[in-house]
């Protein structure tokens, strides 16, 4: 099979993910962002550099986490149809994950407009990356309890977010996205 192959999947997928934590934190300390201010607050209308800020920490990631779900599914054609839902569902949620750098909160109207956009993207990426989660554990032997735990972490923050509190629960959920992407990228079958 030509192209990049899968064990190049593994620096990539890891790659994205610490750019969105050394922006996130970069961010943090060069706009005095609160700790418990939202994660996306740094991409914010009118904060400096927000445009800066999305595409490091949500385009590019999403991106490649969108690029590596596509070859992942190229790697196992035969791997049956929940492996392939698990894998469209990882497609979707880094297109949702890249979407919130697009449509970013305004906060003059963080219930309308962008904002809203904002979180819908949110809650498309949360619920596509918890239904993959799922879908893999099912579908893939490989990396089956591994990601029934993180569905299981990702449903909690979402069906019971005062058990976290929102800001520390949206944390948990980046964890948990961070921890799936790589298990499958390190886990799964590559290309001969």
């Amino acid at each position: 099979m030509g192209g990049v192959s899968g064990v190049r999947l593994r620096p990539l997928v890891a790659g994205a993910h610490a750019c969105t934590l050394l922006t996130l934190l970069a961010f943090a300390v060069l706009t005095g962002v609160p700790a418990g201010a939202p994660l996306a607050w740094s991409g914010a209308r009118g904060m400096p550099l927000a445009w800066l800020f999305n595409v490091f920490a949500w385009i590019a990631p999403g991106l490649v986490v969108a690029f590596a779900a596509l070859r992942l599914r190229a790697t196992l054609p035969d791997a049956g149809l929940a492996a392939g839902i698990a894998l469209r569902l990882l497609l979707l949620a880094a297109l949702a994950f890249t979407a919130q750098g697009v449509w970013t909160l305004d906060p003059n109207e963080l219930d309308a407009g962008a904002s809203r956009w904002h979180a819908t993207a949110w809650m498309v990426w949360n619920l596509a990356f918890g239904a993959g989660a799922l879908m893999a554990g099912i579908a893939l032997r490989t990396v089956r309890w591994p990601s029934l735990v993180i569905c299981a972490l990702v449903a909690l923050c979402l069906l019971l977010p005062s058990l976290f509190g929102d800001q520390l629960g949206a944390r948990v959920v980046l964890v948990c996205w961070w921890s799936w992407t790589l298990l499958l990228a390190w886990q799964l079958p590559r290309p001969h």
